[in-house]
């Protein structure tokens, strides 16, 4: 489908290409908002055959990635991810790649960064030395300074023999394999070996390699006893439309790595859909097609079969799809899309510190709320209690898109009886700005003739956390304290609508838009400050007991008490002669404190 400039805005696949291209442009009253936006937008089409469903999933791959297409779902990091590959040489090295070729050299991975795949490439070349140089190996050459670090057993020089050399890395191979454990037994025999000719250098060696494949056999979480291989793939999305799947490499049961993939999709785009343009695009080029894929969501209906054949076609042999919904394979997948939820939540807190995207951010806010100026310090507020007990506000600031958590406040509530939050929040921005008038001394009461240096700096812009209640009962403590000026805006949590004064229909910002990403952060960051203060001050109320009501027991020998008997209970049924056993409780005080209880 193209535009009516002539670029190319979505690439699909149909069997029946008659009724896939005409259910674009009959009654858009049964289309999903991304379809209507699609076509609205479609001034022409082109259509090539070809002779199979899967050639026609594997051209559509190949033309997402040339024009990528506004409306597909797609890898968003367009480059191809390092493998590490065994090459096919007489003597083999173990190197870093990001071109498959038919060469007869093994490979292993994806990983997702250059990174990690070094890091795995440090560790073989320490447990199982390889040559790294690409020159061609004569025996007669001179011996480099990677002999001399132990990180090359050195067949320039004929100091190994070739089944010696292959042994190692084959050894490399089960390692990467996730068949680490089959190594162990080998490596323990020519320890022993070793000792037992009384070559004790290489037995150390070898002792201390041992103990390096152990330790990272002990991270390798063991999931399936039945030594299953499969990948597992989940789904996480953001509510501004972004997007990622999680995949986890599971081999010989046991998990070896699990890597997060960005995904470049719309806010319409389902959970479905994500998968199955992660599964044609990533399968397409991954060095191995596992015999299981374990599912978070299952394919779309109208692509499952011809995806499963072109999975068949890639692997050479049988590939089951699944959609496991119990047992061992179900905790796995939730593993999986846990992992998906905190790695999508980092993605989004490390596109926002592109200091680019923070000013893009900014001005975008601005201009959706017609601010009069940048909003460079943001202030957010939330209230937390439970049914009115020990409610508590936070006031977390943001600078220039950052957070300033040398600013942040937090507010016991004072003058509220019972669950009113409007009251809460009125009471908290009276206090605050209140502190920023010269009628403030330091602690805010009294007539100071100048503001308290702590509350001086005045936000650009207040978010509320609540809709137009919450705006309204801040709006009149502003006005109360003569700040009716201020730019405030009030952030409803279901459909992220802003709220501002004199308006009665909300903004809402764009589902994909980055100052929509900016203020769910901030309102995120306010609603964790005052959860984590609410939780403290109703953990610091929970301690209270009968104990406080005795006289001449503080603090410290109530925890004495509570260490020696475990609760009140355990304290009330001891005598006097126990209580007496305990450091600082007289005779005296153990009768008073059998008389209170």
């Amino acid at each position: 489908m193209k535009d009516d400039a002539g670029k190319v805005i979505y690439v699909g696949k149909a069997a029946a290409l008659r009724n896939r291209v005409r259910s674009y442009f009959q009654s858009p009253r049964g289309m999903d908002p991304k379809t209507r936006e699609l076509v609205a937008h479609i001034r022409d089409f082109e259509t090539i055959r070809t002779d199979t469903a899967t050639e026609a999933l594997i051209l559509e791959n190949e033309l997402i990635k040339k024009h990528l297409p506004k409306y597909n779902v797609m890898l968003k990091d367009s480059k191809t991810y390092p493998y590490l590959k065994i090459t096919e040489e007489e003597w083999p090295r173990i190197i870093l790649t990001r071109r498959i070729l038919d060469d007869g050299g093994r490979y292993f991975g994806p990983y997702t960064s250059a990174g990690s795949a070094y890091k795995t490439l440090n560790l073989l070349n320490r447990l199982f030395p390889y040559r790294k140089c690409e020159k061609k190996i004569t025996g007669h050459d001179e011996v480099c300074l990677y002999y001399h670090m132990h990180q090359c057993t050195a067949p320039c020089i004929a100091a190994v023999d070739r089944p010696t050399y292959m042994e190692a890395v084959d050894r490399a191979a089960l390692f990467l394999d996730g068949r680490g454990d089959e190594i162990l037994a080998p490596l323990r025999d020519e320890m022993d070996q070793a000792a037992d000719a009384w070559n004790f250098e290489r037995a150390a060696e070898l002792r201390d390699r041992i103990g390096a494949v152990e330790h990272v056999l002990e991270r390798q979480k063991v999931v399936s006893p039945n030594g299953t291989n499969a990948d597992i793939l989940a789904v996480a999305q953001g509510a501004g439309g972004d997007a990622g799947v999680q995949a986890a490499f599971l081999r010989n049961g046991k998990v070896l790595g699990s890597e997060f993939f960005p995904m470049r999709a719309l806010v319409e785009d389902s959970p479905e859909q994500i998968i199955a343009g992660f599964v044609s695009q990533f399968y397409g080029d991954a060095a191995m097609v596992p015999p299981l894929l374990l599912l978070q969501h299952p394919l779309p209906a109208d692509e499952e079969i011809v995806i499963a054949e072109w999975l068949r076609e890639r692997r050479g042999g049988k590939v089951e799809v699944q959609v496991p919904k119990r047992g061992e394979k179900r905790d796995l997948v939730a593993m999986v899309a846990k992992s998906a939820v905190q790695n999508l939540e980092q993605s989004r807190l490390k596109f926002l510190t592109d200091e680019q995207r923070r000013a893009a951010a900014m001005s975008e806010l601005a201009d959706a709320l017609d601010l009069p100026r940048l909003p460079r310090r943001i202030e957010c507020y939330d209230i937390s209690n439970t049914q009115g007990t020990n409610p508590v506000a936070s006031m977390v600031v943001f600078e220039e898109g950052r957070p300033a958590k040398k600013e942040y406040r937090r507010f016991g509530i004072k003058t509220v009886q019972g669950s009113n939050d409007f009251a809460m929040m009125a009471e908290v921005i009276k206090r605050r700005f209140k502190r920023a008038t010269p009628a403030a001394t330091a602690d805010g009461d009294g007539d100071g003739g100048k503001p308290d240096a702590k509350w001086a700096t005045l936000p650009d812009l207040v978010i509320v956390d609540g809709g137009k209640g919450q705006l309204g009962a801040a709006l009149a403590a502003l006005e109360e304290v003569g700040m009716a000026d201020q730019p405030i805006a009030g952030l409803a949590k279901e459909n992220e609508e802003l709220f501002l004064p004199l308006r009665s229909l909300p903004v809402m910002l764009p589902r994909d838009a980055q100052s929509l990403y900016l203020v769910q952060q901030i309102r995120d960051e306010a609603h964790r400050f005052a959860v984590t203060f609410h939780r403290q001050r109703r953990s610091k109320a929970a301690l209270r007991s009968t104990l406080d009501d005795v006289p001449g027991v503080g603090p410290k020998k109530k925890q004495a008490l509570i260490r020696a008997f475990g609760s009140v209970k355990g304290i009330r049924e001891a005598s006097e002669t126990e209580l007496t056993a305990v450091d600082g409780i007289t005779p005296a005080l153990a009768a008073q404190i059998k008389a209170t209880l």
